[in-house]
């Protein structure tokens, strides 16, 4: 594949190069077992973030380290950086770029990545933007989902919850464009269904969608159940809006009972009560907490292949 610069949206991966991607991700599974790499020292990683995040920061923060790499960090960049006193994200990213190798942003803003892209002279990754895209969230997903199913081609995934706000469902949504056969179902509350621009572009591609208001007959017709959380934050002040979303779709031993042996559930995380912990964790199809560990892996991958040979 070509060599990796900005990681901006997930459009920009073909399966070829998420094969290699994944085959750099598996070797990095090693490399965490036998304690590290030193293929990145003296490299540095800026972690930019705009938004509260705990997973993606960690993932990536982990994955400098691990790979013999230094990190430095601030996240409540909205808060306490010179944001604050009014700078345009374009300058703080010439800024940062001066003092990293490469600069994993989070903002508040759709296109935040690219603008920063733009400007910047080191590799930007994006770590998400707004409700636009998470670019390594799908990769991730989509190494998950492979690793447990066995599988990409004829795939069937429902995508649960918020799916008008859901980065995470919007880019996995892209790759999974990228191959055969495969069918996906959105099950939501009224006021956030899937955007228009997904499911035209779903269907520019090959991909069949459909959606649906029964979650537990879904359950037994997909391979993958991706559940999201009804994100507060993202409804502002439409309080009525969220509350009518909040708690429709609960994955529990009903919606267990009703899925496949080899089907699995999936969740960007956190999650707050969309999934029964109780009654889904034990069981060998949640596979959410496999999924968050596999993004150090595919995050080790993508440092790896962006900067071991700059």
């Amino acid at each position: 594949m070509p060599a990796l610069r900005h990681i901006i949206e997930a459009q920009q991966f073909d399966r070829d190069a998420m094969a290699d991607i994944f085959r750099v991700a598996r070797e990095m599974e090693q490399v965490v077992q036998h304690y590290g790499s030193n293929i990145l020292n003296r490299r540095v990683m800026a972690s930019l973030f705009y938004e509260p995040s705990t997973r993606t920061r960690l993932s990536f923060e982990s994955a400098m380290r691990r790979l013999g790499g230094d990190v430095i960090t601030t996240e409540s960049a909205q808060e306490f950086s010179s944001a604050a006193k009014g700078e345009t994200l374009e300058d703080t990213i010439r800024i940062v770029g001066g003092y990293a190798d490469v600069i994993v942003l989070r903002h508040f803003e759709s296109g935040a990545s690219r603008r920063a892209a733009a400007v910047a002279e080191v590799p930007v990754i994006s770590a998400g933007d707004g409700p636009g895209q998470h670019p390594t969230q799908a990769l991730l997903d989509v190494y998950t989902i492979e690793r447990e199913i066995g599988r990409l081609d004829g795939i069937s995934v429902a995508l649960v919850g918020d799916l008008a706000n859901g980065r995470t469902a919007r880019s996995l949504c892209y790759l999974l464009t990228k191959f055969n056969d495969v069918r996906v179902c959105f099950v939501a509350p009224e006021v956030v269904r899937m955007r228009d621009d997904i499911k035209q572009y779903l269907s520019a591609n090959g991909v069949s969608w459909e959606e649906s208001t029964d979650l537990a007959a879904v359950a037994s017709e997909v391979d993958v159940i991706y559940q999201t959380r009804i994100q507060r934050e993202r409804f502002g002040d439409r309080i009525q809006d969220y509350e009518q979303a909040r708690g429709k779709y609960i994955i529990d031993r009903r919606i267990l009972d009703k899925m496949t042996a080899d089907a699995i559930v999936m969740h960007p995380l956190p999650r707050v009560d969309e999934i029964n912990a109780e009654e889904v964790d034990p069981d060998p199809r949640a596979a959410y907490f496999r999924q968050a560990q596999n993004g150090l892996y595919v995050r080790m991958a993508l440092l790896r292949m962006i900067l071991a040979a700059r």
